[in-house]
């Protein structure tokens, strides 16, 4: 049987305060970014819209950070983080890594080689953050287990509420892996937001999938909604305020109303990452024996939005996307 048939969340435990709380403001180890005896090493892999800002909540919250990415990020070193030149130096100066990257094909090639993660040789909890296939994480840990004779042990936690989330620490974070891992992947990453472990290793991915179908078809609603409203002349501004307040309000329509409204589709998150997203949906569905109404029309709808050239703009796209389709 899948493991995703067995995803169930756990009975709440005791984590670090998350930033900005009143329990954070008044925790030592959130009121300095000087280590103490016993803080965890901690490093980020991966420092795009997503992976800064939390890096700089688990630097101040930690004391310590060591970070690697593309390029350089001075913003991060000049607040204290050390910068490692190749992800073996990560590995070597933390105990546990953060993954921040798009999918697990951009991991692949800083695994191997003289200067990857796994030539370090040492212990270390590698957490995934990245948006993934369930069975794919699953693989992985596998694999890696078995390949580092269980010195590299991994977790699955996919976050939810974007770049404002990110900024504010107050991801909504899908722990997927063994309980005493989840533990610690918990633990250290409370500054981020919060983290919750739903099972086995993939159950993380599995939430972060049921999360994109409802994102998705709450923006794909967002964008019909103000062409239909706009071209019935009703004022948007004055129906996103009044929507807000009943059933219909969302996370999502308070974080991009000004952009449903002015038409503004310019990129924060972009939309065409959702194809993906659905994609896993979808090898969940079919591992599951889920044939549900709803998961085959998004993807064909995103789908079409790519084809559209429109995936490189703002998830607000979606009024475009159907301003266009006439």
């Amino acid at each position: 049987m899948s493991t995703d048939d067995d995803v169930r969340p756990d009975p709440a435990r005791p984590v670090a305060p998350a930033e900005g709380t009143e329990d954070a403001k008044n925790s030592p180890a959130e009121s300095s970014t000087t280590p103490g005896p016993g803080s965890p090493r901690v490093g980020v892999l991966g420092l795009g819209s997503m992976g800064l800002p939390m890096a700089e909540h688990l630097l101040r919250a930690h004391g310590s950070l060591t970070v690697h990415s593309r390029t350089p990020k001075p913003q991060l070193t000049a607040q204290g983080a050390q910068w490692a030149e190749t992800p073996r130096e990560l590995a070597e100066a933390v105990d546990a890594v953060l993954v921040m990257l798009p999918d697990l094909p951009d991991l692949e090639p800083l695994l191997g080689g003289e200067d990857g993660l796994l030539a370090s040789g040492g212990e270390m909890l590698l957490m995934i953050g990245s948006t993934s296939s369930s069975v794919q994480v699953r693989e992985l840990g596998e694999r890696l287990a078995a390949e580092s004779d269980g010195r590299v042990r991994v977790v699955d936690c996919p976050v939810s509420g974007g770049e404002d989330g990110a900024r504010a620490g107050t991801l909504a974070i899908m722990l997927g892996g063994a309980e005493d891992d989840a533990a610690e992947a918990a633990r250290l990453l409370a500054p981020c937001g919060n983290p919750v472990r739903l099972g086995p290793l993939g159950a993380g991915e599995v939430a972060k999938s049921c999360n994109q179908m409802i994102v998705s078809a709450t923006a794909l609603a967002l964008g019909e909604v103000t062409v239909l409203a706009e071209r019935s002349g009703l004022d948007l501004g004055t129906l996103f305020e009044l929507l807000q307040g009943g059933y219909a309000g969302s996370n999502l329509m308070a974080s991009r109303r000004e952009k449903f409204v002015s038409g503004d589709d310019s990129p924060s998150g972009v939309a065409k990452y959702m194809v993906k997203d659905l994609r896993f949906a979808g090898e969940i569905a079919e591992a599951t024996g889920t044939h549900g109404a709803l998961l085959p029309a998004l993807r064909a709808a995103f789908d079409e939005l790519v084809e559209a050239g429109l995936g490189d703009r703002d998830l607000a796209t979606t009024r475009r996307f159907t301003e266009q389709r006439g």
